[in-house]
């Protein structure tokens, strides 16, 4: 039990200032406007970013009109809008902040061995951020909400980078 609260106590502190229900339900709303758009996404962030999609084996260095419409494109980008989904789904309850902090950590080692830099990582979020824009309904409220999400999201994944 003890180990728990330990626990408890290192989550409330890395994630310092959690989602509060109204931010997460701001950030669901959105989200569910824009998550069944996968391929999309994905190839808006490669599209902004090429350095990204070079960090990516079976994309690296291939047009990416050749490659959106492709299978092993549409797994890719359905693996990653659905992490979002997952986290998102846990936000903006107390009871789940270990299980975001366990996912968002796992990412980040996952991609640190995969050599992603900090900065591709604000790439990332970036491209993602205008995408929304871009497709959702996008106010001064969507925004702060959003940048509250990834503020928290990139705390954590970028902890492992280090």
């Amino acid at each position: 039990m003890k180990f728990f609260a330990v626990l408890a106590l290192c989550v409330v502190g890395a994630i310092a200032s959690p989602l509060s229900a109204d931010e997460a339900a701001i950030v669901k709303s959105s989200w569910d406007q824009v998550k069944h758009n996968e391929v999309d996404i994905l190839a808006a962030v490669f599209a902004a970013y090429p350095d990204i999609q070079a960090k990516f084996p079976q994309f690296a260095g291939k047009d990416l009109a050749s490659i959106k419409d492709t299978a092993a494109f549409a797994t890719h980008a359905t693996r990653i809008v659905s992490f979002f989904t997952e986290v998102i789904s846990l936000s903006g309850n107390q009871a789940n902040l270990s299980a975001v902090y366990a996912l968002v950590s796992k990412l980040g080692v996952d991609h640190k061995a995969r050599g992603i830099s900090a900065a591709q990582f604000g790439e990332f979020r970036t491209a993602l951020v205008s995408y929304l824009q871009a497709h959702v309904s996008w106010g001064d409220n969507v925004a702060a909400a959003w940048n509250h999400a990834l503020d928290n999201t990139y705390a954590v994944a970028l902890k492992s980078l280090e």
